[in-house]
């Protein structure tokens, strides 16, 4: 028994052995590089190892790019790997570039993969043009006549520009205003539907794609609805504010005048008072002028007798033609 344990234990052993000899030392993945016509030694399989570098991707992309005849290095590929990039999805942009006799430089597809970017999806792109679908944009004619339309916009990447260039967001935004400019500019909105291909001249014309990753190939109107009178609501808003201001003016004009009838109403009975006051002191100075011998009894009633002749005539002046008449 004590035998027995000590053969498994050797076997074990062994075993394992074997298992980190052909861990660090990738005879079949050197073997399969050898028949792919890749040249590389087991010492760099090794040393691939030790730099945290996975043999089995470089030599996939070294045995893909030979047979595509696509020239690759290995230390660029280890170099782009360690710096944080897609070695896979180069190497197949790369091929793909190749069969489409595309201009893609190893340099630039590292960078394109660096800076965050599909370079697989953008090669694809190239060969297969990009069909992207604004969302609405509301635009107004010289008219007053709102306008709500949709666009098609065709796009190719630009590989060149793919490192800096300007996202699909920048040509929605670019397109977005080129409509709204173009409607803007538009006599009258019926022009503007029965040709609304001058739109994507316009457009077009101004070249939107300039600073981006993108080529602009076409810009297609796909709808256009008819929005609101934004000319009648104006002139609505316009005229309600002229109506609030004159009502405005009006109040303040029957305010001064309110104002000033009390101001005159104040006056008269000032002017009331001060009449009063003066007929108050009649009697007082007719007193005093009886006392000092200058008014007589038969003068206070000639006095009298003119004042009552006086109160009959204003009665009969009152009266007027009707009481003539009775």
């Amino acid at each position: 028994m004590e035998g027995m344990g000590l053969y498994v234990v050797i076997i074990i052993v062994i075993l394992l052995f074997l298992w980190i000899m052909f861990y660090f030392i990738p005879v079949g993945l050197w073997f399969r590089a050898l028949v792919s016509g890749v040249r590389i030694s087991l010492l760099q399989l090794i040393f691939m190892r030790w730099r945290k570098v996975p043999p089995s991707i470089i030599v996939s992309a070294l045995i893909e790019g030979t047979k595509a005849g696509v020239r690759l290095q290995r230390n660029d590929l280890e170099a782009h790997y360690l710096a944080g990039g897609h070695i896979t999805q180069v190497v197949h942009a790369l091929v793909s570039a190749e069969k489409a006799n595309i201009e893609l430089p190893f340099k630039m597809a590292t960078a394109i993969d660096l800076a965050g970017r599909d370079v697989l999806e953008a090669v694809q792109m190239s060969v297969v043009p990009k069909v992207i679908d604004t969302p609405s944009v509301t635009a107004v004619a010289k008219d007053g006549i709102q306008l709500i339309s949709k666009a098609r916009v065709t796009v190719r990447a630009n590989i060149k520009q793919l490192v800096g260039g300007a996202g699909e967001e920048t040509v929605l935004a670019r397109v977005g205003e080129g409509i709204v400019s173009s409607i803007g500019s538009s006599s009258s909105h019926k022009a503007v539907l029965e040709n609304p291909d001058s739109i994507s001249k316009v457009v077009l014309e101004k070249g939107l794609d300039s600073g981006t990753a993108f080529e602009i190939l076409s810009i297609d109107i796909a709808d256009i609805d008819i929005g609101k009178n934004i000319g009648a609501v104006l002139q609505m808003d316009q005229a309600n504010a002229d109506k609030n201001i004159a009502q405005a003016k009006a109040e303040e004009r029957r305010a001064m005048a309110v104002a000033l009838e009390q101001e005159m109403k104040a006056k008269a009975q000032e002017a009331r008072a001060k009449v009063i006051e003066a007929e108050v002191q009649v009697p007082l100075a007719m007193a005093d002028a009886f006392k000092a011998g200058n008014l007589g009894i038969m003068d206070y009633y000639r006095m009298k007798n003119i004042d009552a002749d006086t109160s009959m005539r204003d009665s009969i002046s009152k009266s007027g033609p009707e009481g003539n008449k009775k």
